[in-house]
Protein backbone atom coordinates (compact mmCIF):
# COMPACT_ATOMS: atom_id res chain seq x y z
CA UNK A 1 0.00 0.00 0.00
CA UNK A 2 1.05 3.10 -0.69
CA UNK A 3 0.58 6.35 0.72
CA UNK A 4 0.38 10.09 -0.54
CA UNK A 5 1.71 12.94 1.68
CA UNK A 6 0.52 16.53 1.19
CA UNK A 7 2.42 19.33 2.96
CA UNK A 8 0.06 21.67 4.53
CA UNK A 9 0.48 25.26 7.09
CA UNK A 10 -2.69 24.69 8.76
CA UNK A 11 -3.04 25.09 12.87
CA UNK A 12 -4.85 21.95 14.48
CA UNK A 13 -8.46 23.49 14.36
CA UNK A 14 -8.09 24.53 10.30
CA UNK A 15 -6.46 20.75 9.82
CA UNK A 16 -9.84 18.84 11.71
CA UNK A 17 -11.82 20.59 9.41
CA UNK A 18 -9.92 19.83 6.13
CA UNK A 19 -10.00 15.94 7.53
CA UNK A 20 -13.68 16.37 8.06
CA UNK A 21 -14.13 18.27 4.39
CA UNK A 22 -11.80 15.50 2.67
CA UNK A 23 -13.71 14.00 -0.19
CA UNK A 24 -11.57 10.59 -0.55
CA UNK A 25 -12.41 7.58 -2.70
CA UNK A 26 -14.24 5.11 -1.17
CA UNK A 27 -12.37 2.52 1.10
CA UNK A 28 -9.53 5.24 1.05
CA UNK A 29 -8.21 6.54 4.33
CA UNK A 30 -6.97 9.66 5.32
CA UNK A 31 -4.56 10.61 8.24
CA UNK A 32 -3.12 14.45 9.44
CA UNK A 33 -0.12 13.30 10.72
CA UNK A 34 3.42 15.90 11.38
CA UNK A 35 4.10 15.57 7.80
CA UNK A 36 0.74 16.32 6.33
CA UNK A 37 -2.38 14.71 5.24
CA UNK A 38 -1.36 11.03 4.21
CA UNK A 39 -4.05 9.17 2.01
CA UNK A 40 -4.27 5.17 2.17
CA UNK A 41 -5.53 3.11 -0.46
CA UNK A 42 -8.18 0.20 0.51
CA UNK A 43 -6.10 -2.97 1.98
CA UNK A 44 -5.33 -6.11 0.54
CA UNK A 45 -6.40 -9.48 1.05
CA UNK A 46 -3.89 -10.60 3.51
CA UNK A 47 -4.80 -7.55 6.00
CA UNK A 48 -8.60 -7.91 5.53
CA UNK A 49 -7.79 -11.34 6.71
CA UNK A 50 -5.97 -10.54 9.74
CA UNK A 51 -8.46 -7.68 10.66
CA UNK A 52 -11.12 -10.02 10.28
CA UNK A 53 -9.95 -12.64 12.63
CA UNK A 54 -8.69 -9.60 15.22
CA UNK A 55 -11.82 -8.34 15.18
CA UNK A 56 -13.55 -11.24 15.96
CA UNK A 57 -11.29 -11.96 19.17
CA UNK A 58 -11.65 -8.39 20.41
CA UNK A 59 -15.11 -8.64 20.04
CA UNK A 60 -15.34 -11.33 22.15
CA UNK A 61 -12.93 -10.28 24.75
CA UNK A 62 -14.19 -6.43 25.05
CA UNK A 63 -14.91 -4.55 28.55
CA UNK A 64 -18.84 -3.96 28.69
CA UNK A 65 -19.85 -1.08 26.55
CA UNK A 66 -17.02 -1.05 24.20
CA UNK A 67 -17.18 -1.28 20.90
CA UNK A 68 -14.71 -2.80 18.38
CA UNK A 69 -13.94 0.01 15.17
CA UNK A 70 -12.65 -0.26 11.87
CA UNK A 71 -13.04 3.13 10.53
CA UNK A 72 -12.80 5.24 13.63
CA UNK A 73 -10.62 8.33 13.28
CA UNK A 74 -8.46 8.98 16.73
CA UNK A 75 -7.26 12.50 17.75
CA UNK A 76 -3.78 13.18 18.91
CA UNK A 77 -3.40 16.85 19.67
CA UNK A 78 -0.14 16.96 21.46
CA UNK A 79 1.58 16.10 18.24
CA UNK A 80 -1.09 17.29 15.54
CA UNK A 81 -2.63 14.07 14.39
CA UNK A 82 -5.66 12.56 13.40
CA UNK A 83 -5.19 9.04 12.70
CA UNK A 84 -7.17 5.77 11.46
CA UNK A 85 -6.05 2.39 12.97
CA UNK A 86 -7.03 -0.51 11.70
CA UNK A 87 -8.71 -1.64 14.38
CA UNK A 88 -9.97 0.20 17.73
CA UNK A 89 -11.53 -0.13 21.20
CA UNK A 90 -13.01 2.46 22.59
CA UNK A 91 -15.58 2.41 25.45
CA UNK A 92 -18.84 3.60 23.20
CA UNK A 93 -19.28 6.28 25.41
CA UNK A 94 -16.38 8.32 24.62
CA UNK A 95 -17.69 7.60 20.24
CA UNK A 96 -18.60 11.15 19.38
CA UNK A 97 -21.78 11.45 17.21
CA UNK A 98 -21.17 12.25 13.54
CA UNK A 99 -17.74 11.72 12.30
CA UNK A 100 -16.19 13.86 14.72
CA UNK A 101 -12.99 11.64 15.31
CA UNK A 102 -12.54 10.20 18.89
CA UNK A 103 -9.61 11.88 21.76
CA UNK A 104 -7.47 9.02 21.63
CA UNK A 105 -7.23 9.17 26.00
CA UNK A 106 -10.32 7.08 25.54
CA UNK A 107 -8.40 4.32 23.38
CA UNK A 108 -8.03 0.70 25.02
CA UNK A 109 -6.21 -0.33 21.90
CA UNK A 110 -5.11 0.62 18.87
CA UNK A 111 -4.93 -1.87 15.78
CA UNK A 112 -2.16 -1.25 13.11
CA UNK A 113 -1.38 -4.11 10.33
CA UNK A 114 1.41 -3.71 7.89
CA UNK A 115 1.48 -2.94 4.63
CA UNK A 116 4.22 -2.43 2.36
CA UNK A 117 3.92 0.83 1.64
CA UNK A 118 3.37 2.00 5.07
CA UNK A 119 5.31 -0.79 7.76
CA UNK A 120 7.77 2.42 8.34
CA UNK A 121 5.02 4.85 9.54
CA UNK A 122 3.38 1.90 11.28
CA UNK A 123 6.29 1.21 13.11
CA UNK A 124 7.97 4.34 13.99
CA UNK A 125 5.22 7.75 13.42
CA UNK A 126 2.03 6.20 14.84
CA UNK A 127 3.81 3.90 17.71
CA UNK A 128 5.39 7.20 18.28
CA UNK A 129 1.62 9.01 18.44
CA UNK A 130 0.13 6.48 19.73
CA UNK A 131 2.36 6.68 23.20
CA UNK A 132 2.01 10.47 23.11
CA UNK A 133 -1.52 10.24 23.18
CA UNK A 134 -1.69 8.06 25.90
CA UNK A 135 -3.28 4.64 23.96
CA UNK A 136 -2.46 1.75 26.84
CA UNK A 137 -1.95 -0.56 23.98
CA UNK A 138 -0.86 -0.67 20.64
CA UNK A 139 -0.39 -4.02 18.56
CA UNK A 140 1.45 -3.62 15.50
CA UNK A 141 0.81 -6.73 13.24
CA UNK A 142 3.72 -6.68 10.76
CA UNK A 143 3.97 -9.48 7.71
CA UNK A 144 6.49 -6.82 6.47
CA UNK A 145 8.92 -7.36 9.29
CA UNK A 146 12.78 -7.18 7.86
CA UNK A 147 13.45 -9.91 10.92
CA UNK A 148 10.30 -11.90 9.81
CA UNK A 149 6.35 -11.31 10.43
CA UNK A 150 6.02 -11.09 13.50
CA UNK A 151 3.35 -9.19 16.25
CA UNK A 152 4.18 -6.88 19.05
CA UNK A 153 2.25 -5.39 21.69
CA UNK A 154 3.40 -1.73 22.70
CA UNK A 155 2.04 -0.92 26.49
CA UNK A 156 2.71 1.50 29.37
CA UNK A 157 2.94 4.68 27.47
CA UNK A 158 4.71 7.21 29.29
CA UNK A 159 7.34 10.24 28.60
CA UNK A 160 6.10 10.02 24.20
CA UNK A 161 7.26 6.48 24.28
CA UNK A 162 6.24 2.81 25.04
CA UNK A 163 7.91 1.16 28.06
CA UNK A 164 7.18 -2.12 27.27
CA UNK A 165 7.14 -4.06 24.38
CA UNK A 166 6.64 -8.12 23.65
CA UNK A 167 7.55 -9.19 20.09
CA UNK A 168 6.53 -12.99 19.10
CA UNK A 169 6.89 -14.51 15.27
CA UNK A 170 4.04 -15.55 13.65
CA UNK A 171 2.50 -18.69 14.62
CA UNK A 172 2.79 -17.57 18.17
CA UNK A 173 0.62 -15.93 20.92
CA UNK A 174 0.44 -12.55 21.88
CA UNK A 175 -1.75 -12.00 25.32
CA UNK A 176 -3.41 -8.43 25.74
CA UNK A 177 -3.11 -7.12 29.02
CA UNK A 178 -6.04 -5.35 30.51
CA UNK A 179 -8.81 -4.86 30.29
CA UNK A 180 -8.64 -7.90 27.53
CA UNK A 181 -6.65 -10.64 28.90
CA UNK A 182 -7.30 -11.84 25.29
CA UNK A 183 -4.50 -14.50 23.80
CA UNK A 184 -4.47 -13.96 20.58
CA UNK A 185 -2.85 -17.17 18.25
CA UNK A 186 -1.00 -15.56 15.25
CA UNK A 187 -0.98 -19.02 13.51
CA UNK A 188 -3.91 -17.91 10.79
CA UNK A 189 -2.15 -14.89 10.33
Amino acid sequence: MSAAIVDTPLDWDALVRTWHELDVPEGWRPEVTIEGIRMSPPPGGQHNLIADQLHEALVRSRPNGAGVFQTLGVTVPVVGGIYVPDLCVVPRAYVPDGSDPVPSEHVLLAVEITSAGNANHDRSRKRWAYAHGGIEQYLLVDPHDPDGAAVTLFSDPGDGAYRKACRIPFGEKITLGSPFGLVVDTTEF
